[in-house]
């Protein structure tokens, strides 16, 4: 179960410590469980959506979002950050991207496509939540942490020793697809709300997908990260307006 653990470290701030460094090999495999830690976080929102009882939706929106970028300690923020601050700032160039990329800190831009992403995120919230369709969160977290392993899967990764760079490299490329079919069959329990996420997943994927091809020949670390949160903004906003 090392992978599942790795997967489940990296991607939350859950209280989980690894026995060892894992291999290379196991952090490859640990793509696997991604899906997984996603549908875990959704069951996570339900959980506390549930012990808010009669809370005002607005404070209950609201403590939910702040709940859900805890979990994942802001990671694919931080990635998202860095991808807009590298894609203003590149002009087109994709080692000028790439080195931007790298550095730690935010611009303008970078901040205000956070606040905006986060008020998007808010008011999709507040929306399901005043339809009495919360369940539909646990769809979110879960699909968008799908997209993740099957954007490894089939883009080249570009960041030489990068932290994605074992991962790419040892990333189980004959189970994963049946993981990710297993993942997105389950979905369909949800009925048309699920076919409907699956779309715009779908739509998300693709056009972020042939940006980071288009720049970069391929996809990073940060990239990645972005590809998630505006994935999981796109399908919260979709639901909320279905």
């Amino acid at each position: 179960m090392t992978p599942w653990w790795i997967a489940l470290q990296f991607l939350t701030r859950l209280p989980v410590t690894l026995a060892g460094m894992p291999t290379p090999e196991q952090s490859g495999r640990s793509f696997l469980f991604y899906p997984l830690v996603g549908l875990l976080i959704g069951l996570l929102l339900l959980g506390a959506q549930h012990l808010l009882g009669n809370t005002h939706v607005l404070l209950q929106a609201a403590l939910l979002l702040a709940l859900w970028v805890g979990i994942s300690g802001g990671l694919h923020l931080d990635g998202l950050a860095d991808s807009v601050d590298a894609w203003a700032g590149g002009f087109g160039d994709k080692e000028r991207t790439l080195s931007i990329m790298k550095d730690p800190r935010s611009g303008p831009i970078a901040v205000v496509v956070l606040v905006l992403l986060l008020l998007l995120k808010f008011a999709a919230l507040v929306s399901l939540l005043e339809n009495h369709s919360a369940l539909l969160v646990l769809l979110v977290p879960w699909l968008a942490r799908c997209l993740v392993p099957l954007l490894f899967l089939t883009t080249p990764y570009v960041r030489k020793g990068g932290l994605g760079q074992a991962l790419a490299e040892h990333l189980p490329r004959r189970q994963l697809p049946w993981v990710l079919a297993a993942n997105g069959v389950a979905m369909l329990l949800f009925g048309w709300p699920a076919l409907l996420a699956l779309l715009v997943a779908a739509v998300v994927f693709l056009w972020l997908r042939g940006l980071m091809l288009k720049r970069l020949g391929g996809t990073t670390g940060d990239t990645a990260g972005a590809l998630l949160e505006l994935a999981e903004c796109a399908l919260l906003v979709a639901l909320a307006a279905s």
